[in-house]
């Protein structure tokens, strides 16, 4: 099969997106998937308008619908509804195709933080863009809940995965020379440092010990100013990071607006318990949507979440990410994928 996946999140990008891309593609190869990438970096493109470190296709559908059509694939994905996802979407409209497409990020959320656009008008657009859609990917049942009542159709719960042998299980938190000798419990963010990422209410909680942000993103120059006492570590490689996630004592997810969470996961893999609130993300990844918290705590009050995180096995975290290995996601993403054309129609 040769499947056309389109994504206006590809690498040098650093986020959940990215990662959980690359990673399927990764493991689609083995299974008979020959899979072409179409990225901001084979087009004319320029950054993002207000979110730093993003760049984004400039007018790319003649170029596109060129790729497209010499590649002749057998199936297509649009991954996201930039401009490539756009303008994938319109020419598989005009050629008959059918095509799949996925809901990885609350971007109607992202524009209300960052540009005030009332959320009714970032949904309707959204709902518009999935509409024709053979199948909706989402990454968790609360999250397909909340589409179905916004009118999207055509859903599918898709979840995620972590490589659990990159972040690697460490029964107690390991010690980084980088870091010493900064005041354990070390509580550490890993993401964007963005707008829709709530990153101020793990800055702003009470810590006695030493608080680290790994990641980069359009208020970090202004936090850094704001909080000089934080451990700022930028982008790292991803064997790096494996070792910053295993040394903390507590990783923290201050997001309320996520539709998955991958770096709870990876956090989780290595040991590390997770502190958040009780929202979409959080809740699944978890498992208190199932009725049990494992791996972490969920509460209003962040800052007492985490201190009760601090006091959870880390087994319980590293158990619980196990439920989320790679095999099953990419086994239900295939199952999801659909052939262009209708067997037996031109």
């Amino acid at each position: 099969m040769k499947l056309a996946l389109i994504t206006d999140a590809w690498h040098p990008q650093v986020n959940g997106v990215v990662t959980t891309l690359h990673e399927l593609v990764e493991a689609l190869g083995p299974l008979g998937v020959e899979v072409c990438v179409f990225h901001p970096g084979q087009f004319k493109n320029r950054p993002c308008p207000g979110y730093a470190g993003i760049d984004i296709a400039v007018r790319p559908y003649k170029h596109l619908a060129e790729m497209l059509d010499k590649l002749s694939p057998d199936a297509v994905h649009i991954a996201t509804e930039g401009p490539l996802g756009w303008a994938a979407r319109k020419h598989c409209l005009k050629k008959g195709w059918r095509f799949t497409t996925a809901f990885h990020t609350k971007f109607p959320e992202i524009l209300k933080a960052a540009l005030r656009v009332p959320l009714f008008l970032g949904y309707a657009l959204f709902r518009h863009f999935h509409k024709p859609s053979s199948g909706v990917m989402v990454p968790t049942q609360g999250v397909l809940q909340m589409l179905q009542a916004r009118g999207f159709q055509n859903l599918k719960p898709w979840t995620h995965g972590v490589d659990l042998s990159l972040f690697s299980y460490q029964p107690q938190p390991i010690d980084l020379p980088e870091l010493q000798p900064l005041p354990r419990p070390w509580a550490l963010y890993v993401g964007r440092v963005s707008y829709e990422k709530n990153i101020d209410a793990f800055l702003d909680m009470p810590w006695k010990g030493t608080r680290i942000v790994c990641g980069e993103g359009p208020l970090a120059d202004s936090l850094k100013a704001r909080y000089p006492g934080v451990v700022w570590m930028g982008v790292l490689p991803r064997p790096q990071l494996a070792q910053v996630y295993a040394a903390a004592d507590v990783f923290v997810f201050p997001s309320r607006n996520e539709t998955f969470g991958l770096v709870m996961l990876e956090a989780m893999a290595c040991g590390t318990p997770v502190a958040a609130y009780p929202v979409d993300g959080p809740l699944q990844v978890m498992g208190a949507d199932q009725g049990q918290t494992t791996g972490g705590v969920l509460g209003e009050d962040l800052a007492e979440a985490t201190f009760q995180a601090l006091q959870l096995p880390r087994q319980e975290a590293r158990l619980r990410s196990e439920v989320f290995a790679w095999p099953h996601a990419v086994a239900l993403f295939r199952s999801f994928l659909t052939p262009i054309k209708v067997e037996g129609k031109p």
